[in-house]
């Protein structure tokens, strides 16, 4: 499940774009009805034209209440940048897309709204060449742009699909095994009890799980979970989700706390990043100067410590330590943003390099500079993990050769990686990142359920296409499906591969069909209709159906069996064998009272699976 964030200046209409979109109003405030302005974060879905159920976090525009926009847009999938055709870029414009820009958001799509405001088709092209300008060198460079007028539903199909089909080329997000969410709601129902809400991220929560609110350390149990109002036992990364949780108040929690297992993530003052300031900010960013630090759905006061440098020229990127005045939940790769407090302003952003760093670091020193060039260049597991998202599916070996690390160092960050399931060991030695054995889960579900559409009589996809689709040896996918079926994910067998919630389902008229062509088969069963007649009878997929059931056996091109009958013909064989030494088919066929075609094609069968061997006209038991 994916997730869409608003950006927008305000009374460009974002609101009112998602209402029409989804049925759905974010603006939930009495304030918010009574200043027709949002104020805080909205929240509605849709369901996409491809079938993609996806949420949607509509984000105030107003400058004021610029932290609760940047509550709403960490961890979001793709980014609808809402412009009005009447008015063109704003100042609320440029600061969205300078955080979106910093945040460094998948993708993004222009929606140019209140297109039925504009008489004059010029003004229209001036705008969107003014937009293409504003974009260019930002993460939003080249964005499909979508004029449309929400009131009216004009451009409103042309944008579903445009966001289906940006959403199918990104990436999904991955399942580390560490869920944790940003709390960006938190409120009380009756009956229920404490309730949070947020994007999940880097893993599955369960229904009855312990977990633990960071930074205060406060524990509860996962009493229940719903996502767009609809009750789930688990939920994975990338998904909106509510969590009803017990054993906490809500006066235990504020937005921003991040809800995690315990163990799992721990809160710190220090964080060390990579920072990038904005080209068109007034002044440098100084030593230790005083910030508001965002991280998802967090905020905090914080001091910037530049590592190697006493200032940081507009535009320019360096290394920093935040020291914050009350710790945060943080990751390394996070994005975070700076900003200025009085007057308001975004400042710059970046990445997390460490979340958690020893202590503080003497910033002048050349090995600290050589520290934070490693972490930025990433940490022997990052590299390792990098890297095999790179080769994979590769073997050790070829991996550990590959990366620009000693020996020593690249196979304990194996070693690490493995054991925190960053990496998975297949047969033959072939390695998969997480990310990669995520993507194939994925291909392969979505494989097997275009296959179940597409022949709904068969068992399933034939093993022998998993291989190939996956991009493994046949080895590595034969531990890779053994791994899937072991989880419950899918159902395999000797030569095929299903959904694991897959069953083949006949209607009355197949049902029919059936039970009329297996009569004819009891009635004569040493002499039945061949695959021909069971064609016309049945058709070429029920007859497979059954014939992968078992409960028809093809003895060659032109012979069908029964099972019944096809057992007794084996057993007449070496019945004969162990009576006479040899058989013949005249044996067989007066044995059976069948013809001549029947018996020669159940001798020639048995030779191939070695039951019996052929000496001239005869056969005899192996």
């Amino acid at each position: 499940m994916r997730v869409i964030g608003t950006a927008g200046h305000v009374d460009h209409g974002k609101s009112t774009l998602v209402k029409a979109l989804t049925g759905i109003d974010p603006d939930r405030l009495k304030e918010e009805k009574e200043r027709e302005m949002t104020i805080d974060l909205g929240f509605a879905w849709l369901t996409l034209p491809d079938g993609e159920v996806v949420s949607i976090v509509d984000v105030p525009g107003h400058e004021d209440f610029i932290r609760n926009m940047l509550a709403g847009v960490g961890g979001i999938d793709l980014a609808l940048l809402v412009i009005a055709a009447d008015e063109s870029i704003m100042p609320q414009t440029r600061e969205h897309l300078n955080i979106l820009d910093l945040l460094q958001v998948p993708r993004g799509i222009v929606a140019l709204t209140k297109i039925d405001l504009v008489s004059e088709p010029e003004w229209l092209e001036l705008v969107e060449m003014e937009v293409a300008e504003v974009l260019q060198g930002t993460r939003l460079e080249g964005a499909p742009l979508v004029p449309l007028s929400a009131r009216h539903g004009q451009g409103l199909d042309r944008l579903l699909a445009t966001l289906a089909l940006a959403l199918q080329e990104t990436s999904p997000r991955t399942d580390l095994g560490r869920p944790r969410l940003s709390v960006d709601r938190v409120f009380s129902i009756a009956g229920f009890g404490t309730v949070v809400t947020g994007t999940l991220l880097d893993g599955t929560l369960r229904v009855g799980d312990e977990v633990v609110l960071l930074p205060r350390g406060r524990t509860g149990r996962v009493r229940g979970l719903q996502t767009h109002h609809e009750k789930v036992e688990e939920a994975g990364p990338g998904r909106r989700l509510a969590v009803n949780l017990s054993g906490l108040e809500t006066d235990d929690i504020r937005r921003g706390d991040l809800l995690a297992h315990p163990g799992d993530y721990h809160a710190t003052r220090l964080v060390d990043v990579m920072l990038r300031l904005l080209p068109d900010v007034e002044r440098p960013i100084r030593h230790n100067q005083e910030i508001d630090f965002f991280s998802g759905a967090a905020q905090q006061i914080g001091h910037v410590r530049l590592i190697g440098r006493s200032e940081l020229l507009p535009g320019e990127e360096g290394f920093a330590q935040i020291h914050l005045v009350e710790p945060l939940a943080l990751a390394r790769g996070d994005r975070y943003i700076l900003r200025q407090s009085s007057p308001s302003k975004t400042l710059g952003g970046g990445r997390v390099l460490d979340a958690l760093p020893r202590s503080r670091w003497r910033r002048s020193r050349p090995e600290s500079v050589a520290r934070f060039r490693l972490l930025a260049e990433g940490s022997p597991s990052d590299l390792l993990v990098q890297k095999l998202v790179a080769l994979e599916p590769t073997d050790e070996r070829t991996l550990l050769a590959a990366l620009p690390l000693p020996a020593d160092v690249a196979r304990t960050a194996l070693a690490e990686t493995l054991e925190a399931h960053q990496v998975r060991r297949l047969e033959e030695g072939t390695l998969l990142s997480a990310e990669g054995w995520t993507r194939r889960e994925e291909q392969l579900h979505r494989a097997l359920a275009q296959y179940h559409k597409s022949f709904p009589l068969r068992l399933g996809l034939p093993r022998e296409e998993v291989a190939s689709r996956l991009a493994l040896k046949p080895k590595a996918a034969a531990a890779f499906l053994q791994a899937l079926t072991e989880a419950g994910r899918v159902r395999a067998g000797a030569e095929w591969v299903a959904l694991a919630d897959f069953a083949i389902t006949l209607n009355l008229t197949q049902q029919q069909q059936l039970a009329q062509l297996l009569d004819k088969f009891a009635a004569a069963p040493f002499t039945p209709p061949n695959p021909g007649e069971t064609m016309e009878l049945i058709g070429e997929e029920l007859m497979n159906y059954l014939i992968a059931r078992g409960e028809l056996v093809r003895i060659s091109h032109e012979v069908l069996l029964g099972r019944a009958a096809y057992e007794a013909m084996v057993q007449g064989v070496r019945a004969l064998g162990a009576e006479q030494g040899d058989i013949t088919a005249a044996d067989l066929r007066d044995r059976f009272q069948t013809s001549r075609k029947y018996a020669i094609a159940l001798l020639e069968h048995l030779d191939t699976l070695k039951v019996t061997r052929r000496v001239g006209d005869k056969r005899i038991l192996r």
